[in-house]
């Protein structure tokens, strides 16, 4: 009986040695589901009980889509200035500042090339976890940089959104980088350089309207939310019900706004096949 009853009482544990359960150990999807962070992590951060794909950044798909995830990282030090003088709640400099310790990154995007299935490709990939991947100065012009290399090495270009829209700290500097995103795309599409662009959850606002829909081919994950405003600002602006599954890429892809939905773990194979039939390289065995 000694499993049920304390055979002593008064039994006190030091505080030094409570044992606390680690952080990150399990994961819950938004339908309940439960998985271990270890067998997360080697599903391509899909959860095989429902296929939900979480959210991840820069870090995790350079490790999916680069080869041994060898790359260089370009323009890795471009940091964000505050040339308004921006402040709500508080100053945009101390936004800044405040999520380049929480998130170790020096923007909303990161710009890299390397080999993915052995051929050279060109990445610029968002981090929503930098002030909700919001597009300014920076991110602009990192993408900018980033085409230029394509266009310069003659290697194709992908980018995946991750975003909340354009940076309201710092106003018409960055609905301008909309403008100069496009115009860089626009001059890979004439020197005949792939662009892919691929959406993930969430890809709204200034993104969306500018280079997230410009690919040569569009594509996106499973279940993302994809849209200029959001659902709600939608339904209160028309002032009707949204049919069911409304912004999601699924919805999306039934209208013809992309051209086709691939799960995480069939990313890196559908991008390659797709560059090796447009460029005309021989198909793997």
């Amino acid at each position: 009986m000694a499993w049920f009853k304390r055979t002593q009482k008064g039994i006190q544990t030091a505080t030094e040695d409570k044992k606390d359960v680690p952080k990150g150990l399990w994961y819950k999807s938004p339908t309940g589901k439960i998985v271990d962070a270890e067998q997360l992590e080697k599903n391509f951060y899909v959860s095989p009980e429902d296929g939900y794909h979480v959210r991840i950044g820069s870090k995790e798909y350079f490790e999916i889509l680069f080869d041994d995830n060898k790359f260089k990282e370009l323009d890795k030090n471009l940091s964000s200035k505050d040339p308004l003088k921006f402040e709500d709640k508080k100053k945009y400099v101390d936004r800044l500042k405040e999520a380049e310790e929480k998130t170790n990154l020096k923007d909303a995007v990161r710009t890299a090339v390397g080999k993915s299935n052995g051929n050279d490709l060109v990445i610029a990939c968002m981090d929503f976890a930098f002030i909700g991947g919001s597009m300014g100065s920076v991110v602009g012009e990192k993408i900018a940089r980033a085409a230029d290399y394509s266009l310069e090495h003659k290697i194709p270009f992908m980018i995946i959104s991750k975003s909340g829209g354009a940076r309201m700290m710092e106003a018409a500097l960055s609905l301008m980088q909309l403008a100069k995103t496009s115009a860089k795309l626009a001059q890979l599409a004439d020197a005949k350089i792939p662009y892919i662009s691929l959406c993930t959850d969430p890809t709204t606002g200034g993104t969306t309207a500018s280079f997230a829909m410009l690919g040569d081919i569009n594509i996106a994950e499973p279940g993302a939310l994809i849209g200029f405003a959001g659902p709600r600002v939608v339904r209160d602006t028309t002032g009707k019900e949204l049919p069911e599954g409304f912004q999601t890429s699924e919805f999306l892809l039934e209208h013809g706004f992309l051209d086709f939905i691939t799960p995480r773990q069939e990313l890196k194979q559908k991008i390659n096949l797709y560059l090796d039939l447009i460029l005309n390289r021989p198909l793997p065995n």
